[in-house]
């Protein structure tokens, strides 16, 4: 029983090490403490994916969706600043899943400290790294990073907003239901903005299907013709 029970504990920290969260913002080079500014997730021990692109908890994962927010800081940006997220408890130092990262962003109305910020068709995305298809595979430069950094599009209008940060690890994808997200959402105060349209915007949960065929997808089997990956969800905008 108790080689059991030690087993069971062994498989069990092989699981959590197998993952990882994004728990830390970047603000132009300098990162943040853990959960400070992004909203506490589920996985925050456990490090396990969220596989549901229907449920509610899909948009940013929090430990509790009505009390987290509120006892999540807000960090204040300008506009055209470079931001990011780090991962924790990642293998190598990398983010060693094969796999898409973006990043969205949406205006959190009445506050990016609200439960209810994010919750309609609000959502923008504003960058991505897709993998690379190069002599018949796909690279996955993501692969030997340990953070992501993205730029705030200059003429995004100043105010409150959800950034919300994803990798759809693609390593077991070849079923419906098996693409991995990892995600984290970070409360903003943009200043110094301008008079962008953000756009086209979507839902979160609603922008995925989990049949796209940048989720759907064997990586390790590519068709024949293989045009090279789709990025799921809308186009980028770039301000």
């Amino acid at each position: 029983m108790k080689a059991t029970l030690a087993a069971l504990a062994i498989a069990s920290a092989q699981l959590a090490a197998a993952h990882y969260t994004l728990p830390d913002l970047i603000v132009n080079g300098t990162t943040t403490a853990d959960w400070l500014y992004v909203r506490t997730t589920q996985n925050h021990y456990s490090n396990a994916p969220i596989t549901d692109v229907n449920s509610t908890e899909f948009r940013c994962y929090e430990l509790d969706m009505n009390a987290t927010p509120g006892q999540t800081s807000i960090a204040t940006v300008e506009a055209g600043s470079t931001i990011g997220f780090k991962g924790t408890l990642i293998r190598d130092n990398a983010f060693y899943h094969p796999g898409y990262f973006s990043a969205y962003m949406s205006p959190a109305s009445p506050a990016a400290n609200s439960p209810e910020a994010g919750t309609g068709r609000t959502w923008f995305k504003i960058w991505e790294d897709p993998p690379v298809y190069e002599n018949g595979q796909l690279v996955f430069p993501s692969q030997t990073m340990n953070e992501i950094t993205f730029t705030i599009p200059k003429s995004l209008p100043s105010g409150q907003y959800l950034v919300r940060a994803e990798q759809i690890a693609l390593h077991v994808a070849s079923s419906v239901g098996g693409a991995q997200f990892y995600l984290g959402c970070a409360q903003l105060n943009v200043v110094n903005g301008g008079n962008g349209n953000p756009g086209p915007l979507v839902s979160i949960p609603g922008v995925y299907t989990g049949y796209e065929p940048g989720i759907l997808i064997n990586i390790y089997d590519l068709p024949p013709n293989y045009p090279g990956y789709t990025s799921p969800g809308p186009a980028v905008w770039r301000g």
